[in-house]
């Protein structure tokens, strides 16, 4: 396993992250299946799990906090804020009055003090940067977090948010969990630059695009991925942005075949490899997944190789950009670019 540092911070994280969306009803991972999923994680040398209280109603949480139960202080424990958590309108957001209490319910499901990392989960267009950093720096001033991250954030508002903390004197983002693959390389335009430039770690998500990069997604097999099953428009091959990434996924399976690699070492190699990358968030829903992507842990793409895959995906091209989750709401909503 390969260690870096988060940002500035001074933690060393390793390369790989056990990310915890799946634990609970969505993955259908029971406890023994979630404690036997960090046992095999913490072996392997994996030191940050990460969770969120959306996923699965705040039971993910639930699951790691018993899984971690009697070594908290061997990981970097990491959650994140600010989906919508029930039909009250209050209970989702960047404002403080949301973040106090989604903190609290997200330590009391986890059964520990305080969190390593606390990260908004979107960009909130309606709650300011200073309402929402005073009061994350607050938190972390009451030991409660140590350090506070954002996710999915655009480059703007990476770089808004930066400077209203050195305008109002708040602590700052350390982080940002972006998503990132071979399949969706958008955020070396912009996202990776503002990252390098302001000293964030970067957590990457989804580094297997949705499990189209797992190896199980192959031209005249029938998709039966996970994901597919409740996500089945992102794997409609009748779609043209799904189609070429099949196209794409079968020129990769050839790269990684002539380099003597699974899909999934050439897919964690990738995104691993760039310099302004921390670690890559992986998300597996059981054991067998796990150690095929921990296999992944010591993968050094040589420069050949990520040429090779260069010139299947461009540097900064997003073959399904419409599910980066970073859209400018001006774009979703006619009524805001309108006057």
């Amino acid at each position: 396993m390969q260690y870096r540092t988060l940002g500035r911070t001074g933690v060393q994280v390793s390369s790989l992250a056990l990310g915890a969306m799946n634990f609970g009803r969505l993955g259908r991972t029971t406890q023994d299946e979630a404690t036997a999923l960090v046992d095999a994680a913490l072996e392997a040398g994996i030191n940050l799990i990460d969770t969120a209280d959306l996923y699965s109603g705040g039971e993910s949480e639930e699951l790691v906090g018993r899984a971690v139960a009697g070594r908290r202080d061997d990981l970097v424990l990491a959650t994140k804020v600010g989906m919508p958590m029930s039909e009250e309108r209050n209970h989702r957001g960047g404002s403080r009055r949301w973040l106090v209490t989604a903190l609290e319910n997200s330590l009391r499901r986890l059964g520990v003090d305080h969190v390593d990392l606390y990260q908004i989960h979107r960009w909130d267009p309606s709650t300011g940067d200073e309402e929402t950093l005073s009061a994350l720096t607050d938190l972390q001033r009451a030991g409660k977090i140590r350090y506070f991250g954002s996710s999915t954030f655009p480059a703007h508002r990476i770089v808004q948010a930066q400077w209203a903390a050195r305008e109002h004197h708040l602590s700052r983002y350390v982080t940002e969990q972006p998503s990132y693959s071979i399949l969706q390389r958008g955020i070396e335009t912009h996202v990776l630059p503002v990252t390098e430039e302001y000293g964030l770690g970067v957590l990457v998500w989804s580094p297997l695009a949705s499990g189209w990069l797992s190896g199980a997604v192959r031209e005249g097999r029938e998709i039966t991925t996970s994901r597919s099953t409740f996500m089945p428009q992102r794997f409609d091959t009748t779609v043209a942005s799904n189609r070429a990434r099949l196209d794409a996924v079968e020129r990769l399976a050839g790269i990684a075949d002539a380099a003597g690699l699974t899909m999934i070492q050439l897919a964690l190699g990738f995104v691993t490899a760039h310099p302004a990358v921390t670690g890559a968030l992986i998300g597996p829903r059981a054991l067998e997944h796990l150690h095929a992507q921990l296999a992944a842990a010591d993968t050094v793409l040589p420069a050949d190789v990520l040429d090779a895959i260069d010139a299947v995906v461009a540097p900064g091209v997003d073959l399904a950009a419409h599910e980066k989750n970073d859209t400018p709401p001006a774009l979703l909503d006619p009524s805001l670019r309108r006057r």
